[in-house]
């Protein structure tokens, strides 16, 4: 029987530490995600040693700096650079950062924004 998967709260403060403890456990980062709720960003760090997960959230604000682990992981600079061109959060540190340009959107941080339709006459 499979374990259930935990996410564990962390601080902003934490997360490299977390990244350093999972390298020198043997952990390979799985993903980086995120996503807006209400006025806040979850962000999800997701680490796999011998197929058991570790996952570590942090819940931040729009302008809350978030410190890269590229340095500990070299490949998150990708989610890093998604994270800040698709939500608009800073992150800080990156190795490779690409200022905003990874991705081409037609609206600025499009997930960071909530979109809202207006009703026309006759909607229901």
């Amino acid at each position: 029987m499979m374990e259930p998967q935990v996410i564990a709260p962390i601080s902003v403060g934490e997360v490299v530490q977390k990244a350093q403890q999972a390298k020198k456990d043997g952990c390979r980062l799985v993903l980086i995600s995120c996503t807006k709720i209400g006025d806040d960003f979850e962000i999800i760090y997701t680490y796999e040693k011998d197929l058991k997960m570790t996952n570590f959230r942090i819940t931040v604000k729009q302008d809350t700096e978030i410190p890269s682990i590229s340095s500990v992981y070299f490949g998150s600079f990708v989610y890093e650079n998604e994270i800040h061109d698709l939500y608009g959060l800073p992150v800080k540190g990156i190795n490779i950062d690409f200022k905003g340009t990874f991705y081409k959107t037609a609206v600025k941080h499009p997930f960071s924004v909530t979109i809202t339709k207006e009703k026309k006459e006759g909607d229901a």
